[in-house]
This record gives structure tokens, C-alpha cells and sequence, in this order.
């Protein structure tokens, strides 16, 4: 059985340099040492872009940079990561197993928490649930697969 190689990009800005030589071209260069399985993380941009028309626009972006940078659709499953009910059923079941005290130490969470201290705000001012169950959904997205490597979700 191949070996399965993932990565996501969130679509929560423009596509730039920074994204091609930390990610895309590394990714693109695995695609012929696994199962190569590409996702535009639109799931994960939810904790940021609140305006759909935008997410709709930065989806379309980031597919037509990975296409335009050489991604082979014959040769990788690309996918939008809603269009997978599966990951937010795992998401969902996997919320329902996962200390709390884990998702406290998360590192996006730790530093949402630690600015809102540095302004004198409540301590979880505007921190949506879904920031704080974050690393649930990436561990959804790598376990629903069975994954061995994967090249981090970037923005």
C-alpha cells in the first residue's frame, strides 16, 4: 500500500511566495513518493474569514495558484475539505474524546489568551469555539486518511 502524503492550505488571504516555496513546492515535489492528497483547508479559514463571498473567492484563488504552480490532478486527489462530511463527522466524535485541558495548551488558543491578557480583556475575548477545537479538526484531517507524512497546514 502507498504511503499516504497530505497537506491543506486555508484560504484566509492571497496566495504569495511564501506559500509556493513553504509548502506548494515541497509538496509538489512528494507527489510521486505516496498517495499525494491536497485539500484547500476552507473548514480551517472559518476561525478567521467571516464573510462567505470572500472565503468563496479565496478558495477559487488557491486552487487556481496550485494548478497554475503545477499541481497534476491525474497524479493527486485535490479537494475542497467541506466537500468530505467525513471530516466533521471525525471532527465532531473526536471533540467528544478530547481533554479539555489538552485543547487549553494549544498554541493558537495560548496566544489568543495571552493578547487578550496583554490588553486587559477578559481572557477569552473573542475566541470562538472553533479556534480552540482547531487542532480536533487537524487531527481529523490527518486520521481520516491514515497518514504517515504531511507537510503542515499553511495560510
Amino acid at each position: 500500500m502507498k504511503e499516504i502524503i497530505l497537506t491543506g492550505i486555508k484560504p484566509s488571504g492571497a496566495p504569495h511566495l511564501g506559500n509556493y516555496f513553504g509548502m506548494i513546492k515541497p509538496a509538489l515535489d512528494m507527489v510521486d513518493q505516496g498517495r499525494a492528497l491536497y485539500f484547500i483547508a476552507d473548514y480551517h479559514a472559518l476561525t478567521t474569514v467571516k464573510v462567505p463571498e470572500n472565503l468563496d473567492r479565496q478558495v477559487y484563488e488557491v486552487a487556481a495558484t496550485w494548478l497554475a504552480l503545477g499541481l497534476d490532478p491525474e497524479k493527486v486527489t485535490f479537494y475542497r475539505q467541506s466537500d468530505i462530511p467525513e471530516v466533521f463527522e471525525l471532527t465532531w466524535i473526536l471533540s467528544c474524546y478530547a481533554a479539555k485541558g489538552l485543547l487549553n495548551r494549544a498554541h493558537a488558543y495560548k496566544t489568543a489568551v495571552e493578547a487578550n491578557l496583554e490588553t486587559d480583556r477578559d481572557p477569552d475575548a473573542d475566541i470562538s469555539a472553533g479556534l480552540y477545537n482547531y487542532p480536533v479538526l487537524m487531527a481529523a484531517d490527518i486520521l481520516l486518511f491514515g497518514t504517515r507524512k504531511r507537510i503542515g497546514i499553511r495560510r
